[in-house]
């Protein structure tokens, strides 16, 4: 599986075959481009590292920001100014990139710093990045949890140098640089040196070693040696009064002489950050390949925690690669929590949450289960120190900053994660959290009136009520549990009972169509708001493009008007946008999972490929890539409710392991589909799900629960050409089932 992986996919504008048959109407009004970068990662770690352009995506690329579109081209060529640290991954225009402690290689005087040179021979693997400069150095990058190690292979010089700039900070466009605050670095001698920069009110610590005694060690302001200086304090920094400041070590070279240079991170401080260094690089010098075979041996083994069979190539090149995708983010420091003093995990870049909570983080509770029981413990504490949950957290104070996209999500991670019974929190204690956070932001109008706007979070908090009425009634609060589960029912003054659709509102990054077909806490009472399920299943139809005819995607700058009319074919966005990303599934609840197996299946062959540009659109910390990995081993989580949908898998047979047991999904009957990259001319006829067996007994519902998934067991799935009666009695639970006859089956 790791073999597979290309960290390339989605680092460019999106560039996928024309779609063939339903695919081919869905119509993409966000960026057209993944926004992912190649840089040497972690699974889950606190640092990366990348070549730095300073554009988009992500201060690797070539690109402009854009919402809409095919993105601009800012430059005709990839190059880089140097290589920098902590990068998002496929997040959109949410302006802070980090890309801070830029470190660059130099055969020139210190006067050409910031100049960009030609990127060739890039070369990207899981943990591990490398490039050659147009000067003729050979760079290498790895990284390990809190460290990285660049490695440089030299030309002849008499005067070669590494330069580390820590004023740098986003990204090289308008609006989007970042500014320390405040700034010290110091020069221990030694081939050490030591800094610590501000940012957005978090200090950032980095301790570096060059290996090489005979070099000198200096520091630079305003690209001017300071020469016997060794240290440098800025008390309060503006963006008026910014010059470009650091440490740099100098010296001749040999033709092809490599330089290794360390660095270690923490955020609170630089003998912690120096303690980090030791611990991941030990003694031995140099400590490259130590350090990329232990980063790799973690993503082996993470990643070897999926296994598939079967697949064309390029199919299996995608699935690797999102999987690995869906790895990168959350960020973990353990105990390197800058707001709180003690020990324990501190998760950051939780972004974009209104995305990730869906498939991304349930994801991440099967295959790395500690992990994310860390990150609700870091999720409590963040809500503890700065009175709310946040809907996004980066690496920056302030759990209210995304606020407008979302409410009250972490109350779905927590609610699976106590069903499942895995995460040891103080469960009393995240209840009293979960219930407060209900009150905050827009949650006070919806407790005095049932209803705000944007509408969509009244989804949100009806949704978040009714989670938190499991957890409150697993503790035995019964009165709180009814008081949540009243309110949770609250969903229903979203709708228009006319038109079975949202009402008219503002939406985030979507309209109410997007909206209108997510999976609510009651399905079925939402099926007969809307007019039973013939009516429901003709506006999913619509909604999909059933019956319609192909679309032209916007280019770039696309005009006012062409997205206007775009947007008036109240359409499926495809994987392009992620609001609408749990829709297909819909239709498992009014009885027709052959439509949600259609579905799918033609967003699994046209809307990922190979290639820089293999991506509809902005990956946003993998929620778009968990996505992909869920539909390809056929089953979809209903976040929130412990529960997974059965859909047709794509590979013929797959297992999961989670901690010591394995859940196994496979078929019999299975077709191995092409995927576009492969150069097909036509739609594939899809598969559809004909029976199922759970652990050898016959099952008629289109769902499992999460804990039969979690403790081990074998779906078996037997597949055909034709949709059959499999699915189309028994559905999903709802809240409401006694009330409309409809009896869950486990």
């Amino acid at each position: 599986m790791l073999d597979d992986v290309d960290p390339f996919i989605g680092t460019s504008a999106t560039d996928l075959p024309a779609a063939h048959g339903l695919a081919a109407s869905w119509w993409w009004p966000k960026p057209q481009v993944g926004n992912t970068h190649p840089g040497a990662t972690s699974p889950l770690g606190m640092v990366s590292a990348c070549a730095y352009s300073g554009a988009y995506p992500t201060g690797y690329g070539r690109y402009a920001k854009n919402t809409e579109g095919v993105p601009e081209l800012l430059f005709d060529r990839l190059q880089a100014s140097g290589f920098t640290h902590f990068q998002q991954s496929g997040t959109g225009a949410i302006r802070k990139y980090y890309n801070y402690v830029k470190v660059t290689p130099m055969v020139q005087a210190l006067d050409a710093l910031g100049e960009a040179w030609p990127l060739r021979d890039e070369v990207a693997e899981a943990g591990y990045y490398a490039a050659t400069l147009g000067t003729g150095i050979r760079c290498e990058i790895t990284v390990g949890e809190k460290v990285a190690v660049h490695r440089y292979t030299f030309p002849e010089s008499s005067s070669a140098r590494i330069v580390i700039d820590l004023s740098v900070g986003g990204l090289a466009i308008d609006l989007g640089r970042t500014v320390p605050l405040r700034a010290h670095c110091e020069s221990l001698g030694h081939g050490h040196v030591q800094g610590t920069v501000v940012m957005e009110g978090v200090p950032l610590s980095v301790h570096a070693e060059v290996v090489n005694p005979r070099w000198r060690q200096m520091l630079w302001y305003d690209r001017r040696l300071i020469d016997g200086g060794t240290r440098l304090d800025f008390d309060s920094i503006r963006h008026t009064t910014l010059r470009p400041f650091g440490m740099l070590f100098m010296g001749p070279t040999r033709a092809g002489q490599t330089v290794e240079i360390r660095l270690g991170f923490s955020l609170r401080g630089c003998e912690q950050a120096a303690r980090n260094l030791q611990l991941e690089c030990g003694t031995e010098e140099p400590a490259f390949d130590l350090v990329r075979e232990a980063t790799r041996d973690r993503w082996r083994d993470l990643m070897g925690r999926v296994q598939v069979d079967g697949g064309t190539p390029a199919r299996r090149t995608v699935f690797a690669t999102s999987l690995y995708h869906s790895l990168i983010k959350p960020c973990f420091a353990d105990d390197e929590s800058p707001f709180w003093p003690t020990s324990g995990p501190f998760a950051f870049d939780v972004c974009t949450m209104w995305d990730i909570y869906k498939t991304q983080l349930p994801l991440l509770a099967a295959l790395a289960p500690d992990r994310a029981a860390d990150l609700l413990e870091s999720l409590i504490r963040v809500c503890e120190e700065e009175g709310n949950f946040p809907i996004g957290y980066r690496m920056a104070r302030g759990a209210d900053r995304f606020f407008r996209q979302a409410s009250a999500l972490a109350h779905t991670v927590l609610a699976d994660a106590h069903a499942l019974g895995r995460a040891p929190l103080d469960w009393n204690w995240a209840l009293v959290h979960m219930v407060d956070d209900l009150r905050r932001m827009y949650g006070e109008d919806f407790f005095e009136h049932g209803i705000v706007h944007p509408i969509s979070h009244t989804l949100d908090l009806a949704y978040a009520h009714h989670c938190t009425a499991q957890v409150a009634r697993a503790l035995n609060d019964v009165h709180l549990a009814e008081d949540l589960e009243r309110r949770s029912r609250h969903w229903i003054n979203a709708f228009d009972p006319v038109t079975g659709l949202l009402r008219d509102s503002e939406f985030y990054e979507g309209g109410k169509w997007n909206y209108s077909f997510r999976l609510l806490h009651d399905m079925a009472a939402r099926i007969a708001l809307g007019g039973g399920d013939a009516e429901f299943i003709d506006n999913l139809d619509r909604f999909f493009g059933y019956g319609a005819g192909p679309v032209t995607q916007p280019g770039r700058r696309p005009p006012p008007a062409e997205m206007l009319a775009g947007y008036a074919l109240n359409r499926f966005e495809g994987l392009n946008n992620e609001p609408d990303m749990e829709a297909p599934w819909a239709y498992h609840y009014a009885g027709r999972p052959d439509r949600t197996a259609e579905v799918v299946q033609a967003a699994l062959t046209w809307q990922f490929g190979t290639g820089p540009g293999g991506l509809p659109g902005n990956d946003d910390s993998g929620g778009l890539s968990s996505w992909y990995v869920w539909a390809s081993l056929g089953l979809f989580p209903v976040a929130g409710q412990s529960l997974f949908l059965i859909n047709a898998p794509a590979f013929e047979r797959s297992a999961v392991r989670i901690d010591d047991r394995e859940f196994i999904v496979e078929t019999s009957g299975h077709r191995a589909n092409p995927i576009g990259a492969d150069g097909i001319d036509r739609d594939p006829a899809p598969q559809y799900v004909q029976s199922v067996t759970l652990n050898g007994r016959p099952l008629d519902a289109t769902h499992i629960s999460a804990a039969d998934v979690h403790r081990g067991g074998r779906l078996h799935l037997r597949l055909g050409p034709e949709p059959s009666d499999w699915g189309r009695k028994v559905r999903p639970p709802s809240a409401s089932d006694q009330v409309f006859g409809l009896k869950e089956t486990r």
